[in-house]
């Protein structure tokens, strides 16, 4: 029987002599009071112990006299020439943690509104600045601890952090140092005698005031960065204009509105592209020749950057009848960007590439990401390779990792693969249909055998794409079909990342995984409530697989509340982040995922592939002692940019629809109601993919109950109210493109609520004409 993952809340911790927790180390070796502890439980306990850190205080939370002291004193000499801690006066340190003291710079927020802060002092080749979430409420000094806000440098007590996901390190604020300027971004209307407005760009912003001398040359229209000058009780505030971004009517302008608000790096310095420009072809270096392998690329049609090509064939062993090998090549991005170097300290900043409608904010330049790393039809290029061998059951017997130069076959997009499967090859997909693409097809079949057995979650959230016109605007929103031809890409690179996990485990190589936590037992709790209203069972306990979830999507497959239960599952579920401990991938169903397939767009990858070619003794451009030292802190990062990704791209989203829609005020729309407060409901236009609010002012004059678990507004005279899944009709009665934000008028009378749902909670309790919410706030969201 396969063994469930362990999960860190799970894992023991041992109390140190002198009162400190001293964590076990992963493979559950006891730690031995007055023994010199494992070097993964030291280094860890130096982490997250930083004021700590002398020998004498590390000797003293072990435990350790005489010879142990000796024997200590030469491990932690050892860990110094490895690299893998320094010394700062008294205390060892991991290369690039935060002393426990440090003056940041308070640069944004995340995306619940939380202050994030950077070193104030950071030298740019020590990697990206690790961010520093401010803790500003709770426990007994807050009436004591000084306020910091946006742009403020402080003084802060730094800890590490104890969830993971987000920013390496929590910070307290000891002084404010330096009260800067509120700063922030609007659009510029001109006025007639000089001087404007600021509009805002997000939802909570109000108007500004600006004087004729501080308009820094904007013209009306333009997006500008300001500085806020004077907030008083009476008028607007005003500001100064201290930069000009570009005009807002620009085809691209929206997406700019993203990058700046977040703070995506998006201008590549000097330094990076002339690092990029003079590299040159890789070499045939500790690599095998495999350019006569026919593997091929099959992407989207609009692709620019190839990192994963395929091929598959029979296996002819004997000892393997009716199974297959597949093959998976990966750009070899670690060759052209090694560590330390200008190109990493900027990938490593980035975390990701960011995709907008309208353009790519890329990790790399062109010259690596669309040139030399990408896998062209034709061209000789660098590559990483597993070689996989699946039995006729679907289950993986064994695999192989090779450095090699290949030259793709050919460039197919998904459709073009599909259509020739389908009995409708063109000119490029004829000649190879029954030597390239059946044999990959009927690997695919057997892969999806072993697929249905491991039983990943089945969710089925339709993803939406918007098509723009030539200016940049939104000419339609099209959900594109699930393909075969996707599916057989997407089980082939997760068998890949599989791969690269075990391999790395094996060699007993620190890398960071892709992990994925079970949901909470509360988030679990709140989904068994609401399934009870549907007559749905979702099992109870600690041990909840996929399958379990997959069950209950199963029970409202083809209902009218399908895709409502899809969303509460969806909701219920941990996010994916990156971690050098695993607790494997709950959503995969997998216990060693780490992500390899893609190290043009995702650091996390490229870190994956210079562990691969350091423990396999590769070549060139293998993962160095500090970057080991530091994965606690890069998976900390990424993970970080991961969300702001994620939260820029959808706001560009929300304001082109919004911007699409603005000229439609009071036309009525069929929608789906999407989210449920106590203030009102969510609506979404599923032809549009775009979110509204309807204030529960709008809902009638009635009391309206608030039901958490059932997900329902009822009216408490009349019975009647709205749910989660419920089809609507509404009148969008507001549009504001730049904060990207609608309203709507509900239209649709409310259905007769169950009696559990009409029951009166006093704390539930709404008046239907009480002040209206924001609108356009945003509903919860989960993400796999």
């Amino acid at each position: 029987m396969t063994k469930e993952p362990r999960s860190r809340a799970g894992q023991s911790r041992r109390p140190g002599r002198a009162g400190r927790d001293v964590p076990p180390p992963a493979d559950d070796t006891p730690i031995i009071h007055g023994a010199v502890p494992p070097r993964e439980v030291l280094l860890r306990f130096i982490s997250e112990n930083p004021e700590q850190a002398s020998k004498r205080e590390i000797a003293k939370a072990f435990g350790l006299k005489g010879e142990a002291r000796v024997e200590l004193k030469a491990l932690l000499k050892s860990f110094e020439e490895d690299g893998l801690l320094e010394k700062r006066r008294k205390s060892l340190v991991r290369p690039g943690a935060l002393p426990p003291v440090t003056v940041l710079d308070i640069t944004t927020r995340d995306v619940d509104g939380e202050l994030i802060g950077r070193p104030a002092e950071w030298l740019d080749d020590a990697g990206v600045a690790p961010a520093v979430l401010i803790r500003q409420s709770g426990g007994p000094r807050k009436d004591k601890a000084p306020v910091a806000g946006l742009g403020d440098r402080v003084l802060a007590k730094i800890f590490p952090a104890k969830e993971r996901g987000g920013p390496a390190y929590t910070g307290r604020v000891i002084k404010v140092l330096d009260k800067k300027k509120n700063s922030g971004m609007g659009v510029f209307r001109a006025m007639a005698g000089g001087g404007g407005r600021i509009m805002p760009i997000d939802r909570r912003g109000e108007e500004m005031e600006v004087d004729a001398d501080f308009t820094a040359g904007a013209k009306d229209g333009d997006l500008v960065e300001i500085d806020v000058v004077r907030m008083g009780r009476y008028g607007l505030p005003r500001a100064q204009v201290k930069g000009v971004i570009g005009s807002v009517a620009s085809e691209k302008a929206i997406s700019m509105i993203a990058i700046h608000a977040h703070g995506i790096p998006y201008i590549f310095p000097d330094a990076v592209i002339r690092e990029a420009e003079a590299a040159g072809p890789a070499t045939m270096s500790h690599r095998e020749d495999w350019r006569s392998l026919p593997l091929i690329t099959i992407d989207p049609a609009d692709a620019k950057d190839h990192d994963d090509a395929v091929f598959a064939e029979p296996d002819p062993s004997p000892d393997n009848p009716g199974g297959v090998l597949v093959t998976v090549a990966i750009a070899d991005v670690s060759y052209y960007v090694r560590p330390k170097s200008a190109l990493d300290r900027e990938a490593l900043k980035r975390g990701n590439s960011v995709y907008f409608p309208d353009r790519v904010v890329p990790m790399l330049p062109e010259r690596i990401s669309n040139d030399l790393c990408s896998l062209k039809e034709g061209v000789d290029r660098p590559a990483l390779a597993v070689r996989m061998v699946f039995s006729h059951e679907g289950r993986k017997a064994s695999h192989t990792f090779h450095r090699i130069m290949m030259k793709s076959a050919a460039k197919l997009s998904y459709q073009q693969a599909q259509a020739a499967i389908d009995g409708a090859p063109d000119d490029k997909t004829g000649p190879i249909l029954e030597t390239i693409l059946k044999p990959l097809w009927e690997a695919y079949r057997i892969m999806t055998v072993g697929r249905n057995r491991r039983q990943p979650l089945e969710l089925d959230m339709p993803e939406r794409k918007i098509l723009l016109k030539e200016d940049g605007t939104v000419d339609r929103v099209v959900v594109p079909p699930r393909l075969d031809a996707h599916k057989l890409i997407e089980e082939m690179m997760i068998q890949a990342n599989v791969s690269a996990a075990e391999t790395l485990e094996k060699k007993k190589q620190a890398l960071v995984y892709r992990v994925h936590d079970a949901p909470s037992l509360a988030k679990q709790e709140v989904l068994r409530e609401f399934l009870q209203t549907l007559d749905i069972s979702l099992v109870k306990g600690g041990n909840m697989r996929s399958n379990h979830f997959n069950g209950v999507l199963a029970k409202a497959k083809d209902k009218p509340f399908e895709q409502m239960v899809n969303e509460m599952v969806l909701r219920s579920q941990s996010q994916a982040i990156y971690s050098p401990e695993n607790i494997g991938h709950f959503g995969l169903n997998l216990l060693k995922y780490a992500h390899f397939t893609s190290p043009i767009r995702r650091y996390a990858d490229l870190i994956v592939h210079r562990a691969l070619v350091g423990s396999l003794g590769l070549g060139e451009g293998a993962i160095t002692p500090d970057e080991e030292a530091a994965l606690d802190d890069i998976a900390a990062e990424i993970s970080t940019f991961e969300r702001r990704a994620m939260a820029a791209e959808r706001d560009t989203v929300d304001r082109l629809i919004a911007h699409h829609l603005a000229g439609r005020i009071g036309e009525e729309f069929d929608g789906r109601v999407s989210g449920v407060t106590k203030a009102g409901l969510f609506v979404t236009l599923p032809a549009y993919g775009a979110d509204g609010f309807v204030p529960i002012s709008m809902l009638g004059r009635d009391y309206y109950i608030y039901d958490e678990a059932h997900q329902a507004l009822s009216g408490e005279k009349t019975g009647l109210g709205y749910r989660l899944g419920d089809e609507v009709r509404v009148r969008l009665a507001e549009a504001v493109p730049l904060a990207g934000s609608l309203r709507f008028d509900m239209l649709s009378e409310g259905r007769k609520m169950p009696t559990a749902v009409r029951s009166f909670h006093k704390s539930g309790r709404r008046k239907g004409a009480a002040p209206r919410r924001q609108p356009g706030t945003r509903p919860p969201r989960g993400r796999r």
